[in-house]
């Protein structure tokens, strides 16, 4: 079974900042999928079982961004 998580990314402001956030994203172990919209800044996260958060906030800060706190 899968799960699918949604951030949002802070400071993303063309298609390169989408591709660095992707990057990093997919390298995180155990993550299938990742989906960057830029116009909300949701990034979507696919993974076959739940991934650490901070394992991905920490990949989108080494691409250079931040994750906005979840309200």
């Amino acid at each position: 079974m899968s799960t699918t998580a949604t951030y949002t990314v802070k400071g993303m402001t063309c298609g390169h900042c989408v591709s660095s956030v992707e990057e990093e994203v997919g390298e995180v172990p155990g993550v299938t999928a990742v989906e960057v919209d830029l116009a909300t800044g949701l990034l979507t996260v696919g993974s076959e079982s739940p991934v650490d958060r901070a394992r991905i906030v920490a990949a989108v800060e080494e691409a250079g961004y931040e994750v906005a706190e979840q309200s």
